[in-house]
């Protein structure tokens, strides 16, 4: 018997997905996070799983883990004290950044202090061109006297970002080999190994984030690997990585920069396997833990990627599944202001204290607790049994608000509620603004612990096709790790025109990144299945800014068929834009490949309909749309496929509440997820 487990570690709650190999079944459960002990919620879990299902840690085939440790790292400001090595003359580059002001609609806003002062930079002589072609030697003495001053300023480690390192990383190597000289033990981190992307403030960002964090994430990693392997867990443990793929920790622990947004990423792919196994072809994500709202979209199956993810304060220049934070969590607390206004969030009661209702000293509302003193939750535990609801702790301090704003407490639950869905509506438009989207053609998929009790309202207010609860949302972003493939990135920047000349070297350099990438995951992941190769460009029209990333095809580029390039891009440029210029010449600034190996994935298998109507197991009082409703009270296990019910409704189960508002109607579709639409009968 062999379980492949993923875990995800959220703000209130760690959850686990557990994988029988033999079986083909999926079980699942919930610990409290931990915050002041990361880690040791894991090991927790694995216990809890060997009490509750029989799990031993040697049956443990395959672990793979999202955490936040990376991120949160840069979030507190905790992260390694740094110095930075930039060529003379531009020591103001992260100072400078792009220009941008931090909130364009605000113009008293200030921009983030850099992770590195100035006084940690430092110039270093000498200077490649846009070619890579040396056009001033390499001061060496310079690199001594530098390493000694960030010695002197007690720097732990050392970023190395020079002009044009993307082409010609030779001058950072040297500095490299220079700094040991002097500093044996110093930590040194070169942008031309981190991302060599083209752009000196975005791969020197990169980069410091990369360097700031790796001391507590290979600090992490290395405690988890140890305590797994004293637990009697089997293989080398995974992480999820940014761009929705795992990767081992021992790689985890050099590579940093790869694994920020494992913990948002895992969420975004367990969406969109169960959207692809769903048929579901346009879908947005809405991933709603206990302290943040996060989403993406996904079309047919495959969820969306950029790069400039926010990390924090900052953006990080490195291929990344697109998540967009939209809001509050379920233990975003409710606060009254200096003018008597009812807020809520951005702070969060965590998972210590948490909200109130959790019992565990919380003492102020939280949007949890205004679902409580609603009536929609609190008729069955939470959290694997975790916490037992207390209903009259939620009403108490939400009645505290409710006092000052001279309102019942059922209304000022309310309006607790819809201020959080009001802020998500805002920063959701936005994103939909972006995409160039219309709502009304997708679909919501509602996860996380607190994702199924507020889409129905958020999806509402967007007039959005349908809601879609998957049959186990609180724990999705663990399976969506479980189930990730071994996948990353290579990228070698060329910069050449898109011409029939340039052909030889473009099929040059992805030669170069296809044999960099079968050794990564043959030899550094040890992975021996079949893999896929997915290349694309970096393109754009001569004296264009920016670029388009273009996916290109394998056998155009073996056969030598720049034609193929270039219309691919027109297509892109097309479909992006509206518009495509087929006479303008075309640039190809850096070249990509992804390589993917595929994981095992538990099938859901399409069930016979039952085609009648639900029977709820009781009847729930809850205020909902200014009044009181009698909600029917189902249980999520009892529920077959074809069955359907009326809101309002209050669907319990052991990770999460589905709450269904008076209008809206219910369906179980073949694979057991709930399908809820507006109207009498789904």
């Amino acid at each position: 018997m062999a379980y492949r487990i993923g875990v995800d570690i959220g703000g209130s709650f760690t959850d686990f997905a557990l994988f029988d190999e033999e079986t083909q079944t999926l079980k699942s459960l919930k610990t409290f996070s931990r915050p002041d002990q990361p880690g040791a919620e894991v090991m927790t879990g694995i216990a809890l799983a060997e009490e509750r299902y029989g799990i031993k840690p040697r049956d443990i085939s395959y672990f793979t883990h999202g955490t936040t440790v990376g991120i949160n790292t840069v979030i507190q400001r905790k992260g390694l004290k740094l110095a930075l090595f930039a060529t003379e003359g531009f020591r103001d580059v992260l100072e400078i950044g792009r220009l941008k002001i931090a909130d364009m609609y605000n113009l008293l806003s200030k921009r983030p202090e850099p992770l590195i002062p100035r006084d940690m930079v430092f110039g270093i002589p000498g200077r490649l061109d846009a070619a890579g072609e040396e056009l001033e030697p390499l001061d060496e003495d310079a690199v001594k006297a530098a390493v000694k001053a960030a010695q002197a300023a007690k720097a732990d480690g050392i970023v190395v970002s020079l002009l044009h390192s993307y082409r010609n990383p030779a001058h950072e190597m040297r500095v490299k080999d220079v700094i040991l000289s002097v500093a044996p033990g110093m930590s040194v981190f070169c942008s031309s190994v981190t991302w060599p992307i083209i752009r000196e403030y975005e791969r020197t960002v990169t980069t410091v984030i990369g360097g700031y964090v790796q001391p507590r994430v290979a600090q992490y990693l290395g405690s988890l690997q140890k305590a797994l392997a004293e637990a009697g867990v089997r293989g080398e443990p995974r992480l999820t990585k940014s761009n929705g793929g795992v990767m081992t920790a021992e790689q985890g622990k050099q590579d940093c920069v790869q694994m920020i947004l494992s913990g948002t990423a895992s969420g975004v792919i367990g969406a969109a396997y169960v959207a692809k196994v769903a048929g579901i072809d346009r879908c947005m994500s809405l991933d709603i833990g206990g302290t943040s709202a996060d989403v993406a979209i996904i079309i047919d199956g495959a969820p969306q990627y950029g790069v400039g993810e926010l990390i924090g304060e900052f953006q990080i220049y490195i291929p990344s599944v697109s998540v967009s934070s939209i809001g509050e969590g379920g233990g975003s607390i409710a606060w009254v202001d200096g003018q008597n206004v009812l807020r809520v969030g951005p702070e969060s009661a965590g998972s210590t204290p948490g909200p109130a209702c959790y019992g565990r000293g919380g003492t102020r509302a939280t949007i949890t607790d205004a679902f409580v003193a609603m009536g929609a939750i609190g008729h069955s535990d939470l959290g694997y049994n975790a916490v037992k609801v207390d209903r009259e702790a939620s009403r108490r301090v939400v009645g505290e608000l409710a006092e000052k704003l001279k309102s019942s407490v059922e209304e000022t639950a309310e309006a607790i509620v819809n201020i959080a869905v009001s802020g998500m509506y805002t920063d959701t438009s936005a994103l939909i603004s972006r995409f160039g989207i219309d709502p009304r053609e997708f679909s919501l998929l509602g996860f996380g612990g607190a994702g199924p009790m507020l889409a129905c309202f958020l999806a509402r207010e967007l007039r959005m096709k349908e809601v879609v609860i998957p049959t186990t949302p609180g724990v999705l972003s663990a399976l969506g790790g479980l189930i990730a493939d071994v996948k990353n990135d290579f990228l070698s920047t060329v910069y050449v025109d898109a011409a029939p000349a340039s052909m030889a070297r473009i099929a040059e350099e992805f030669d170069a990144l296809e044999a960099r990438a079968v050794h990564w995951l043959r030899e550094g992941q040890g992975y021996r299945g079949d893999y896929e190769l997915i290349p694309s460009a970096e393109m754009r029209y001569r004296g264009q800014s920016f670029e388009i990333d273009t996916r290109l095809d394998v056998d155009a580029i073996r056969r030598g068929d720049m034609q193929a390039l270039i219309d691919a891009f027109h297509q892109e440029h097309k479909r992006l834009y509206g518009h495509a210029d087929p006479e303008a010449a075309v640039q190809v600034i850096s070249i990509r490949l992804v390589i993917s190996g595929k994981t095992i994935k538990p099938e859901f298998p399409r069930l016979a309909l039952d085609r009648s109507a639900a029977t709820p197991k009781g009847h729930v009082r809850v205020w909902m749309d200014g009044a009181p409703h009698d909600a029917a009270h189902y249980w999520r296990a009892d529920l077959k496929p074809g069955q359907y019910f009326g809101g309002p409704a209050i669907v319990a189960q052991e990770d999460c509440t589905t709450v269904v508002p008076p209008g809206y109607a219910a369906r179980v579709d073949a694979y057991g997820n709930l399908r809820i639409t507006e109207g009498e009968q789904a």
